[in-house]
């Protein structure tokens, strides 16, 4: 529905914390109308160069502060994730990304009450590394 707000360009970035370049991170919207509690993310797929990340190398913040794993967000009810706010989500990667343009590509699958079904949104971009 809302296919080409789940991915934000121009938002791959290395994260470095203590010194060291721990992974990366890129930034999404909500695929839906409204905000939604981080229980109703039903997953949340990335490739990166065409290479699927595993999930357990996946988190997920709606605010960029509290960091949540895939698994973790099944029972969290208490942060809610708005429409219009950017969502961040983080790999661990030790090192990081080089430098230059890579391929993107997320797919975000959300559940919401009055629909029967998780539904997903996919978006692909080639993206430089923002320094």
């Amino acid at each position: 529905m809302f296919d080409n707000y789940v991915l934000k360009d121009n938002t791959l970035s290395n994260v470095v914390k203590d010194d060291e370049v721990i992974g990366y991170q890129v930034q999404t919207f909500i695929t839906y109308y409204r905000g939604i509690p981080l229980s109703m993310v039903h997953d949340i797929q990335i490739e990166l160069d065409d290479q699927p990340v595993e999930r357990e190398k996946i988190a997920f913040s709606p605010d960029g502060e509290t960091f949540f794993t895939l698994d973790e967000m099944e029972t969290v009810t208490t942060y809610k994730w708005e429409y219009g706010d950017p969502g961040t989500i983080f790999v661990k990667q030790p090192g990081g990304l080089s430098e230059g343009k890579h391929k993107v590509k997320l797919t975000q699958v959300s559940r919401v009450p009055y629909i029967p079904v998780p539904f997903s949104g996919t978006r692909t971009l080639e993206m430089e590394v923002l320094k």
